[in-house]
């Protein structure tokens, strides 16, 4: 029986910091060489972090990671292959695959398919290669494949397989989280373990990169299409595997349809190679577990667990200490405090809570009971003065005007000048507390409720918020976030008896038709065929749409949803199409 241990190294790399991604890597492959590991795969682009976005119009930056690259190959054993994720520059630069054995680059595999949709933008800065490269180790043959190159079914799996006779697919992924990605992802590996009767040996990245979360979930899958052994989601891990080559050549023997389109393929022109290497280790001193437990996921775990991540990591990678969000009271700004608390602790966290004359006195003290509940500390500053001296500032030329939504904004905008002076002073980032419903429609106060650093919930609909405050008081066994914030009618209390449904329909409605329309792509009529009143439908689209140049202005925030407004969904602000 033919064994070869296979370890998927998730690491969590920061964007352009090469030297301490390059250590990572170089820490990751120490630790394989004790666990005697054949062959130990990165995620997509580790040297460099994902995506570079810009950044790889820098040659400077092209030129560290190749250095870089140089680096690591120098600290690689000799009875260790190394797969590892870089940018490569030939006469022009491409995704890349570095297969290295000892202190030797054996080969370079790169990217057949560049994803342009969405959040990639891979052709903007890519050069596509079609050559499908295998490796041979005696009688073991695997193939290297990266992210993208696996959600096609054909090349270069394709040929790496039928004509290379691979066992075993490595694929270097940098696949961003949203809600239900995961299990796709899964079925698709699945998929073509089992049309291609090979192993997939998946490595994905873990961390926050801006509005993206990696959730890390690297797996083995046999050639059957079984999970046979996952990482963590949402932490960095060395996942090791002995995987059993023999059982896929076995199992070939039994596929008829592999066998005739390998000799249908054995006629046509391709880019097949092969690299000849070093065999595998004939003895192991150190033991692994044979059988890796695949534990369910539960949705609202997975997307309070990327929202915690996202938000820990955007804090830490750029520099902040503290962060400051102003406490209302309501469900928002309770949620965006728990998962601040939850990613950077409770003492870098600081909550003002600002009333006014409007702030009912259940709010103030909600917001008390937070603050003690998650050991922040509150500030407290009222905003009554401030609002005086604003509308006598504006008396005379607001003379025989009715108040409205112009003073209610006003509160919000001293609310959000008081969070940036703090911040200002001390250095701290301002987290805002806007939802993904409120944002969509506009019901969020530009330069007021809006104003901060990171949107922690700006891809979190209404409804959801909900979801994940009783999820996360389930998860603590208490009521951290208080009863009374949870119960209470939902309101900006910017005025006196102001409900958010005097403007919006309920949320559950709301939340149907955003999804409707923003992403599933629906229009007025496809929304009504649906239950929902085609008066309410348009008004929400209307809504939506003359909203954008606001979204345009607020802050990134953390991706959970299959389309967040952002580099996910690029309409112009100047649009008469109003569908």
């Amino acid at each position: 029986m033919k064994q070869l241990r296979t370890g998927l190294s998730q690491i969590n790399p920061s964007v352009g910091d090469i030297p301490g991604n390059t250590k990572k890597i170089i820490q990751a492959i120490e630790a394989a060489r004790d666990l005697d590991i054949d062959i130990l795969c990165f995620p997509e682009l580790a040297v460099t972090g994902y995506p570079p976005e810009d950044l790889l119009l820098k040659t400077e930056f092209i030129d560290d990671n190749i250095r870089a690259l140089d680096e690591i190959k120098q600290r690689c054993p000799d009875n260790m292959i190394v797969i590892v994720g870089f940018v490569d520059k030939k006469d022009d630069i491409f995704n890349s695959a570095a297969v290295i054995q000892g202190t030797e680059l054996v080969d370079v595999y790169n990217k057949l398919r560049l994803p342009n949709y969405g959040v990639f933008d891979e052709n903007r800065y890519f050069l596509s290669e079609r050559r499908s490269p295998v490796y041979s180790m005696g009688k073991m043959t695997f193939g290297v494949t990266i992210c993208e190159d696996i959600w096609y079914p054909g090349e270069p799996i394709r040929s790496q397989v039928l004509l290379g006779n691979a066992q075993i697919i490595f694929n270097l992924s940098a696949s961003p989280y949203y809600m239900g990605k995961p299990l796709a992802r899964e079925r698709m590996l699945a998929t073509r373990a089992v049309d291609y009767n090979t192993i997939i040996a998946y490595c994905n990245m873990v961390g926050g990169q801006d509005e993206l979360v990696f959730d890390g979930n690297s797996m083995f899958i046999d050639e059957k299409g079984k999970i046979v052994a996952t990482a963590q989601n949402f932490e960095e891990d060395l996942l090791v595997c002995d995987v059993n080559t023999e059982k896929v050549y076995k199992s070939r023997l039994n596929t008829p349809t592999i066998r005739k389109t390998r000799y249908e393929l054995s006629f046509e022109e391709n880019q097949l190679q092969t690299f000849t290497l070093k065999p595998a280790k004939a003895k192991r001193k150190v033991k692994i577990p044979e059988t890796i437990t695949v534990t369910p996921r539960d949705p609202l775990k997975a997307a309070f667990s990327a929202l915690v991540l996202g938000t820990g990591d955007y804090i830490r990678k750029n520099g902040f200490k503290k962060v400051v969000v102003g406490l209302s009271g309501g469900i928002d700004s309770s949620l965006t405090a728990v998962v601040a608390a939850e990613a950077i602790g409770p003492s870098k966290v600081v909550g003002v809570s600002m009333p006014s004359v409007y702030s009912s006195e259940g709010s103030i003290t909600d917001a008390e009971k937070l603050a003690n509940n998650l050991g922040i500390e509150l500030l407290r500053i009222p905003i009554e003065d401030a609002f005086t001296c604003y509308k006598e500032i504006f008396v005379e030329l607001f003379s025989g005007r009715e108040d409205d939504v112009t003073e209610e904004n006003i509160q919000a905008r001293i609310r959000g000048n008081i969070l940036m002076a703090l911040s200002n002073k001390f250095g701290w980032l301002v987290l805002a507390t806007s939802n993904k419903s409120e944002l969509a429609v506009g019901y969020s106060t530009l330069y007021g409720d809006m104003s901060g650093g990171f949107a922690v919930i700006k891809d979190v609909p209404k409804t959801m918020v909900y979801e994940l405050s009783h999820y996360y008081n389930s998860l603590r066994r208490e009521e951290i976030i208080p009863k009374s914030v949870i119960e209470k009618a939902p309101s900006a209390e910017l005025r006196p008896g102001q409900r958010d449904t005097d403007s919006l329909p309920e949320y559950d409605t709301l939340d149907r038709i955003l999804k409707a329309y923003v992403e599933d792509g629906l229009g007025v009529d496809d929304i009504a065929k649906l239950g929902e009143k085609k008066s309410v439908v348009r008004k929400i689209i209307r809504m939506v749409n003359t909203n954008e140049y606001k979204r345009r202005q607020s802050a990134p925030g953390v991706k959970i949803t299959s389309l967040a407004f952002g580099k996910d969904r690029r309409f112009p602000i100047t649009n008469l199409y109003k569908r």
